[in-house]
């Protein structure tokens, strides 16, 4: 993976974002690193540090996803992307001395160098900063660099507690009953909302082994995908299932069964269901078990055009969601939690069709093993994420965000919808 330092003035960018000189382009080596000139030491004054404010129970919500999918002419749209190439990610930006010295000076002076370059490669990979090796410097890291943050789209379902709420830092999949589980590649996103970026931070790697972070650029996968496999999910659309519930119990109700189950289903979809604020409809037997309850979301493309430089994405949680693959990798999630996807008919998605999903994600799967410290920020509308399975004791954290606060009208507030109660009592109960 390229590396970069931004100690480097920033006009060595090259006119319109074209990389020149030092810095590395796309299909340069990993091994490509900055050219340096001698670095004269110096004593760096850091500015006094004004406190950060308390963000338990402030953060606005998690804004809404950002369609903007018609009229795609897949073919065309796959040849461009292939013609115009598409930069490394992440990109590996690795302190010096110096630069780890500067503490949160050096993100604040270099935001707009970073921003532009979050910009080009959809991931920055930042190295050998101490400041980010505990939550309030990760805090200070991310306000320093201009991020406003945000809840996590699915806030109350429970599969993230906070590591720090006055930090706005959330646990990553760290429960030792998920230590086993591999999480595939997937966007931070539901139909209804999406973050606009997250920085993923490594406190603590996998004691043992495993739990290496991952990433994918998403429009590398559109590009790679067979175009007849994209045109045709494309065409038919998906909806995601995000939970079942079996009820195998009412079958033993005789002719009381059809309507207990209309019971059920109305006191989730009107009870349940709102909590999630997932716009679910709750349906019975679409994966053809009758006594299976399914929570399903909405018809939704799998690609979408990036809302800032309008290039095509593969925007699609497939990859980690479709229970033909979980089948057929690690997976220790209880059936309640189990996720499946189907067409927007809810009809299957043709197996050949995931498998090639699956080998295509696969080949551009970027491995982060973590330091502590380290930060993996990411555009969220661009790159998907995933984590393998772990071993031992392990603690990462992430926080979301919905732009950058020169551009975002929100303020922090009383914004905590949907709250942090729901989000505690599901907690409470997963360990």
């Amino acid at each position: 993976m390229p590396r970069v330092s931004l100690a480097l003035p920033f006009a060595l960018l090259g006119a319109c974002g074209a990389f020149d000189g030092a810095l590395p382009r796309a299909g340069r080596s990993a091994a490509s690193r900055v050219a340096r000139a001698p670095a004269r030491m110096a004593t760096i004054e850091r500015p006094a540090m004004v406190e950060l404010p308390n963000l338990d129970g402030a953060l606005p919500d998690c804004p809404r996803t950002e369609w903007n999918s018609d009229g795609m002419d897949i073919a065309a749209e796959q040849q461009k992307l292939k013609a115009m190439g598409l930069p490394a990610c992440p990109l590996e930006i690795v302190a010096t001395p110096q630069e780890n010295a500067q503490g949160a000076a050096y993100f604040t002076e270099n935001a707009e160098r970073l921003r532009a370059l979050l910009r080009e490669h959809g991931t920055l990979w930042l190295k050998g900063f101490d400041l980010t090796k505990d939550e309030a410097g990760f805090h200070r890291f991310y306000d320093s660099i201009g991020l406003s943050p945000c809840l996590d789209p699915i806030h109350t379902s429970g599969l993230r507690a906070f590591a720090s709420a006055r930090d706005a830092v959330y646990q990553e999949v760290n429960k030792q009953s998920l230590a086993g589980h591999y999480i595939g590649l997937h966007n931070e996103a539901t139909t209804k909302k999406t973050a606009r970026f997250g920085a993923f931070v490594c406190f603590k790697p996998a004691s043992v082994r495993g739990g290496e972070f991952f990433i994918a650029d998403g429009a590398a996968i559109f590009r790679d995908m067979r175009t007849d496999v994209l045109k045709r999910l494309y065409e038919r659309k998906v909806r995601i299932s995000v939970s079942n519930l079996d009820l195998d119990v009412l079958g033993a109700l005789g002719p009381l069964k059809e309507g207990a189950m209309d019971a059920v289903k109305g006191l989730v979809q009107q009870v349940v269901a709102p909590k999630f604020d997932m716009d679910l409809e709750m349906l019975y037997g679409a994966d053809g078990k009758a006594m299976r309850l399914q929570a399903i979301e909405e018809v939704q493309s799998p690609v979408n055009r990036h809302p800032e430089t309008g290039i095509p994405v593969w925007f699609c949680n497939v990859h980690n969601h479709a229970r033909y693959l979980r089948d057929r990798r690690p997976c220790t999630v209880p059936e309640v939690g189990m996720t499946d996807v189907y067409l927007g008919d809810l009809s299957p998605v043709a197996a050949e069709d995931l498998d090639h999903i699956n080998e295509v994600s696969h080949r551009n799967i970027a491995t982060c093993a973590m330091a502590p410290g380290d930060v993996l920020l990411v555009d969220n509308y661009r790159v998907l994420h995933g984590r393998d399975i772990f071993e031992g004791e392990r603690y990462h954290a992430v926080s979301w965000f919905d732009g950058w606060k020169s551009d975002v009208s929100s303020v922090v507030g009383d914004g905590g919808k949907p709250g942090n109660a729901l989000n505690k009592l599901i907690n409470s109960l997963i360990k």
